[in-house]
This record gives structure tokens, C-alpha cells and sequence, in this order.
């Protein structure tokens, strides 16, 4: 089927072409959430003593950086060495819970996050968490 463009539609096409207006962008919303950048640590390997001093690092250089949100993946303590010695806590020495125990008790940290959360599947599940940080001021 041949079908042929109106005269009218053709006036039409070439006005919008010359005009100067901007259109608005439909799909700007979904732009938003490509802007939204994280970063990615693993402290597998890491003592608890290290690993509060790294985060420490880690979230003040993201809050600087203008990170949105980190995950931090800390592994579930399945290989811990810590239920063989019983002069240390199976749940405390774990990563996975003393870490974000750490952050919640440093008030310099918590002026640069929004929230801390658990991480999807795909980012770690229970061996991993997230923190969203707040906007540099």
C-alpha cells in the first residue's frame, strides 16, 4: 500500500523542524537513575581491626566523591576461624555483623549516611550490605 504525505503534514514536519523550542525529554526520569553511582569493597581476608579502619576510609572518600551508595560485601562467616577459639565471639567477630555495629556507633560516619540496608541477591545477599550516603554538603 503506497500512501502518500499530505501537504499539510508536510507544513507540519517542516515547522517542527525549524522551530527552536525545546521538547521536553520523555524518558528524563530514567536518566536519574543511571546518575546513581556506587562502588563495590570486599573485606574478605580483613581482620575486624583492619576492617573498621578501611571503612573509615572507604565511606569518608565515597561521601567526598559524591558516591550515592556502597556495597559493602563482608562474606557470611561460614570460613570464620572464630567459633575454634572461645575466648572470641562467634557473632561479634563476624563481619557481617560487626561492621555495620562499628558504623552505627561512629557519629563522624553517620553524618554521611542516609540509611544502611540489607543487599539484594545480586550484589552479595546476606554477605553483603548497603550504605547510601547523604549529599556533600
Amino acid at each position: 500500500m503506497i500512501r502518500r504525505i499530505s501537504d499539510k503534514d508536510k507544513k507540519d514536519w517542516e515547522s517542527f523542524l525549524q522551530n527552536k523550542e525545546k521538547l521536553p525529554d520523555k524518558d528524563d526520569h530514567l536518566k536519574i537513575k543511571k546518575r546513581i553511582n556506587s562502588r563495590t569493597f570486599d573485606f574478605h581476608g580483613y581482620s575486624l581491626d583492619q576492617a573498621n579502619k578501611k571503612i573509615e576510609e572507604i565511606i569518608s572518600e565515597a561521601y567526598k566523591d559524591g558516591v550515592c551508595k556502597l556495597i559493602i560485601v563482608t562474606g557470611k562467616g561460614l570460613h570464620s576461624e572464630n567459633s575454634k577459639d572461645p575466648y572470641k565471639s562467634i557473632d561479634l567477630g563476624i563481619l557481617k555483623n560487626s561492621l555495620p555495629e562499628f558504623i552505627k556507633n561512629n557519629n563522624n560516619l553517620l553524618k554521611m549516611i542516609n540509611s544502611i540496608g540489607d543487599a539484594n541477591i545480586e550484589d552479595g545477599g546476606s554477605g553483603a550490605f548497603y550504605i547510601f550516603l547523604k549529599k556533600k554538603l
